[in-house]
């Protein structure tokens, strides 16, 4: 045997046994056996794997030792260098040094810093699979006992073992993964049954992760009492984050107890109202509130279940109540204004309190009252077909200064409140005038969520919907966007059609002011309001939004409602390029490629894109990939989902993508030609034909730009049947009615009629073809004439048999008489470099003719 390889041999051998002996605690002898294969051989990649390792248990070893400092000898600094190692080295620690820290931490009770103890038990939990598998082992052994040793230590070390039941990794057997999940569920709603307990926060949030990962397993363990201790918890005396679990496993919940869990939910609520005491009441109208947004069908049928809402006003109404019973009903009120029934309930009976509590209250109360107020009568008045009535207006006039005062003056919750309030107010049209005229308060709403931010937002899905574990940043950023969309959001475009069936229903419904909108929610006004928002930075602060809720984004209601708020500010041509330049067309870009958005948010996010690029330079736009732009635009020309609809097509999405794209192409440094060619040119070609004669105008503008790509060129120069109709199509267009289209149609045919001489022989072939040339020659349009000029000029150019084909035919057709009629027309040919162009090309022309 070589000698070098048998030192290979044996230095392998010594490094898989200094692991080992490391691995048991056996430190000194592992480091001998390291040394001893470096030295025979250093360059063996196993000798050199073990020395990694090795070298990080140096790291793990220190961190062994200031885990025995700190429970041992108090040394709170310890703890935290610990708890640093832990969080960089956790996978590599050994399994003796695992297990031993946990022990430590675990048995030693009198350590100084709880927290610090809570933290290093989460953080070994969570980076070392080693630890994970000894408490999988304890669990298993004694559930019980290990359950209250961790649960005891701190919330972080509760979540840990919530955490390790879930772990597959950390189990020998999957089966032994799913009874101890089972037994540590049911300690933790134990632990939120016993009465006194000082850790309901714990109790609740391991409920929550356990529903959340695995409730269709865990459920049927919630009996009627437990879960009527998970809806206590939803009390809004409690702190956020223990109702935000709280509303977690309430939802999980409900979600797949289906009809059993409402029953159960319902008697809660009604049961706790009918105690009337204070406490009750709290915690019932507290879920009530929370239920709301969850399942808003079987809460509003509650809500408007036969006295409900009297008897609520009249106890309301009662001198001598809890002002957080007030509060708690002010929750469930503005939670139920999410239904037009309970709104108009709340209209009837609670208004008269309302505005009590709008000139007494001292505290959030008074904001919350005005908040209910504006949804109440800003939604019902919007929704009516007549203009709203005085008393709404008067109301939500009342209430508008309050909210600029909180915004301006007030803290997070005046703020949040004075948002929400506003969102539903400047559905009125008087109410938007005022808040863009204060530029003050403009400028203010668009620096909120630089203070607000989110503070690790944490969410679920239920039922399609996404609930925030921290509602404030997020809500007060949907607020603040609504509020923009209102400002800045046009009325519907009607067809002529449509204008004449709204005057009938106003005649039918035989009620004054029916169907008439707001003389200040005109064009003109809400155009002036697109341009205060503009100038407000509404751009950048809509960029920044996405930065700011990173990773998971904005929610996509929220993305939606900038698609809109986009979409409205690019109707004006003279603010497009300041779009471009604060980052509008990425941020579209953006929008459109998040799976989770609607097909018709995408096709707003696409159609506000295709009105930027109409009338900016496409190279100053496009400064990344043309591919995902020309994708957005072209999804324009696809049907929607809303014109399968009785009603009227909308063909302003079609027309405004096309004259995007023909700006597009109009740039052949961007290379969207061969694109649009490759993936809709059978829809341009579709348009072309199309019987609206502004579409047809756009697809043939387009079609001339497309011959600046040789792909373009062979879609009708290839001399397939397919090339020749589509050529036919062309030159029926250079003699269609509408300007615009005959000077596209002719510019195509210029290009083409240069460059491929089975073009000219196919116009020569086609009947009339030559003739609408010659007739372009004569067109009262100057541009027209350029273009058939041009086109004369190469074909009667061209060489071999075709150019005498070509030459003989255009005499046959008068075309020399013609021609010299081009040059002699005063009223066309008036000085300018297109007049020269046109002397041009016609006497070359005639020269070729002789």
């Amino acid at each position: 045997m070589d000698s070098s390889t048998g030192k290979n041999d044996r230095a392998a051998r010594l490094a898989q046994q200094a692991l080992i002996l490391v691995d048991a605690g056996k430190l000194e002898e592992g480091a001998r056996s390291i040394r001893e294969a470096i030295s025979l051989a250093p360059e063996n990649q196993q000798v050199k794997a073990a020395f990694v390792v090795l070298q990080a248990g140096k790291t793990i070893d220190v961190v062994l030792k200031l885990c025995e400092c700190f429970t041992i000898d108090n040394d709170v600094e310890a703890g935290k260098e610990a708890l640093s190692y832990i969080s960089t080295h956790g996978p590599q620690i050994s399994k003796a040094y695992a297990t031993r820290c946990l022990q430590l931490l675990i048995t030693q009770k009198d350590v100084q810093n709880e927290e610090v103890r809570d933290s290093l038990v989460a953080g070994l939990l969570r980076n070392s699979l080693v630890a994970r598998e000894y408490l999988a082992r304890q669990l298993q052994d004694s559930v019980t006992k290990t359950f209250d040793e961790f649960y005891e230590i701190g919330g972080g070390s509760a979540a840990g073992v919530a955490a390790v039941v879930l772990d597959p990794t950390a189990w020998a057997a999957e089966g032994l993964r799913e009874f101890a999940e089972q037994d540590v569920f049911r300690l933790f709603v134990a632990k939120l049954l016993e009465s006194g307990s000082d850790h309901h926060g714990r109790a609740v949030k391991g409920i929550a992760q356990l529903l959340a990962a695995d409730a269709e397993k865990l459920y049927a363990i919630i009996d009627e009492d437990s879960f009527a201790a998970i809806l206590a918890s939803l009390d809004n005396r409690l702190p956020l984050d223990i109702r935000g679990q709280a509303m977690l496993a309430t939802a999980k919940y409900l979600e797949v107890s289906k009809e059993s869990g409402r029953e159960q939910l319902s008697r809660f609520i009604t049961t706790r109202i009918e105690k009337h005491t204070s406490d009750d009441l709290i915690v019932a109208f507290s879920t009530a509130a929370t239920v709301f947004p969850l399942i808003p069908t079987m809460a509003s049928s509650l809500f408007l279940s036969e006295g409900f809402v009297p008897s609520l006003a009249a106890l309301l109404e009662k001198e001598s109540k809890s002002q957080k019973v007030e509060q708690a009903a002010l929750d469930m009120l503005s939670a139920a204004c999410i239904d037009g029934g309970c709104r108009e309930a709340i209209c009837k009976y609670c208004l008269r309190w309302l505005h009590l509590i709008l000139k007494t209250g001292q505290d959030h109360r008074q904001g919350q009252a005005a908040v209910i107020l504006a949804k109440v009568k800003g939604i019902n008045s919007s929704n009516k077909s007549t203009q709203p009535d005085k008393a709404s207006e008067k109301d939500i006039a009342d209430v508008v200064p309050m909210f600029r005062t909180m915004l301006l003056n007030g803290g997070d919750t005046d703020r949040k409140n004075s948002i929400e309030g506003l969102a539903y107010a400047s559905i009125q049209a008087k109410v938007k005038e005022g808040l863009v005229l204060n530029r003050d308060l403009l400028s203010r709403l668009t620096d909120i969520p630089n203070e607000i931010s989110p503070r690790g937002s944490r969410s679920t899905t239920f039922k399609g919907s996404t609930i925030y574990q921290d509602p404030l940043a997020m809500s007060v950023a949907f607020g603040t966007l609504t509020i923009l969309d209102n400002l800045t959001r046009y009325l519907p475009r009607l067809s002529e059609e449509q204008k004449r069936m709204s005057q009938l229903k106003a005649y039918a419904n035989a009620a004054p002011g029916v169907m008439q909108s707001d003389p200040l929610d005109d064009d003109d006004h809400v155009s002036d309001r697109c341009k205060y928002v503009l100038e407000a930075n509404v751009i950048p602060y809509m960029v920044n939004l996405e930065k700011v809720f990173k990773p998971k984004g904005l929610s996509p209601s929220s993305l939606a409602i900038v698609a809109r708020i986009l979409f409205s500010l690019s109707r004006t041509p003279k603010t497009r390029g300041m779009l471009v330049q604060q980052g509008a067309v990425s941020l579209l870009r953006s929008i459109y490629e998040t799976n989770s958005l609607e097909g018709q948010d995408k096709r707003v996010a696409a159609h506000a894109l295709a009105r930027i690029l109409i009338s900016v330079d496409p190279k100053l736009a496009v400064r990344r990939s043309t591919e995902p732009i020309v994708t957005m635009i072209l999804s324009l020309l696809e049907n929607s989902e809303a014109d399968s609809s009785d009603g009227p097509k909308d063909l302003l999405p079609e027309f405004e993508g096309l004259l995007a794209l023909t700006n597009i192409a109009s740039a052949p440094s961007l290379e969207a030609g061969p694109l649009i060619v490759e993936f809709a040119f059978d829809k341009v070609e579709e348009l072309m034909l199309s019987s609206t004669p502004l579409l047809q105008r756009a697809a043939t503008e387009l079609l001339c730009n497309l011959m600046t790509c040789a792909s373009g060129l062979q879609k009708l120069a290839d001399g397939s049947k397919a090339a020749s109709r589509r050529l036919h199509i062309v030159l029926a267009l250079a003699d269609a009615e509408d300007v615009a289209t005959r000077q596209a149609a002719a510019g195509a045919l210029a290009m083409l009629t240069e460059w491929f001489e089975v073009v000219v022989k196919a116009i020569l072939d086609r009947e009339r073809g030559l003739k609408i040339l010659l007739t372009l020659c004569e067109d009262e349009d100057k541009g027209c004439v350029h273009r058939g000029v041009v086109c004369i000029q190469n074909m009667v150019t061209t060489e071999g048999d075709v150019g005498k084909r070509a030459c003989n035919e255009v005499r046959t057709l008068d075309g020399v008489a013609i021609l010299r009629r081009v040059l002699s027309r005063k009223k066309v040919l008036v000085t300018g470099e297109a007049d020269e162009a046109i002397v041009q090309s016609t006497t070359k022309a005639l020269k070729a003719l002789r």
